[in-house]
């Protein structure tokens, strides 16, 4: 199940189990993975280094981190795939995503997930942004 190509993906949760547990699973497809302990944290990387993708979570030092973060994704390097993955409607029950294109027009991120995703799941739809 590895990449045939290293890619890095930058991981940002404030959740350390999620961080931990998706990190370990992203390297074991061959990925490099760099983690970030919320929004502040990410952004800090995002000032020097281009990641090949992101996977980031809504709710973090405020509930629309994951929105802001992957907005200022987008406006660095537009050409790097975002995914959000959150539980925020197992937690709130607010359902949203990104699937007419007002929605795309404010959240910035090409592929909204919610957590609790199978790792060949989540495989599978990493390869089908990068086009694997």
């Amino acid at each position: 199940m590895k990449s045939e190509i290293s890619k890095t993906v930058l991981l940002v949760d404030d959740d350390i189990d999620y961080l931990n547990q998706t990190k370990f699973q992203l390297e074991k497809f061959g990925y490099t993975v760099i983690s970030a302990f919320g929004q502040k944290e990410a952004e800090k990387f995002l000032e020097s280094t281009k990641p090949d993708f992101a996977i980031l979570d809504l709710m973090m030092e405020n509930k629309d981190s994951g929105f802001i973060l992957s907005w200022k994704i987008k406006q660095k390097y537009p050409e790097v795939p975002v995914i959000i993955a959150t539980a925020v409607t197992a937690d709130t029950g607010l359902i949203f995503g990104i699937e007419s294109k007002e929605d795309k027009n404010w959240i910035k991120a090409d592929l909204y997930l919610e957590k609790g995703l199978r790792p060949d799941q989540l495989h599978r739809e990493i390869n089908k942004l990068l086009k694997i």
